[in-house]
């Protein structure tokens, strides 16, 4: 059964930054590759970031791109998000999601097979 546990939330200020971690069990992950998306009260799941297991072939978000750097630790099944120059509208529950290779694309939550229980990054104005 795979699991995928987020770490690193919290509250910070304005220009502040935080690093989340998505670690990964419960099966062998050399193929597809990593989501993370947020979503905040009354708004859907959006896409934010993601990488692939293999080449580490990184995708984002316009919102986030140039501020966040996502990031796979293939040793040790451990995927980064470095969130830097945030902002109040960063604010939201964030997930890691595991996604299947040749499954769909990276961009819509659909494809993903496995979810964390999402960690909260509230930003202070």
């Amino acid at each position: 059964q795979v699991q995928l546990v987020e770490s690193g939330g919290g509250l910070v200020q304005a220009g502040g930054s935080l690093r989340l971690s998505c670690a990964a069990s419960g099966r062998t992950f050399s193929r597809g590759g990593m989501g993370w998306f947020r979503q905040a009260p009354g708004k859907e799941r959006e896409f934010v970031a993601a990488v692939t297991w293999s080449a580490g072939i990184t995708y984002y978000a316009s919102s986030v791109k140039g501020r966040f750097t996502v990031s796979a630790d293939n040793a040790n099944d451990t995927v980064y998000l470095q969130m830097n120059s945030l902002k109040p509208e960063d604010s939201a529950v964030y997930y890691c999601g595991f996604k299947d290779a040749n499954s769909g694309t990276y961009f819509s939550p659909r494809p993903y097979s496995y979810w964390g229980q999402g960690t909260q990054v509230t930003v202070s104005s």
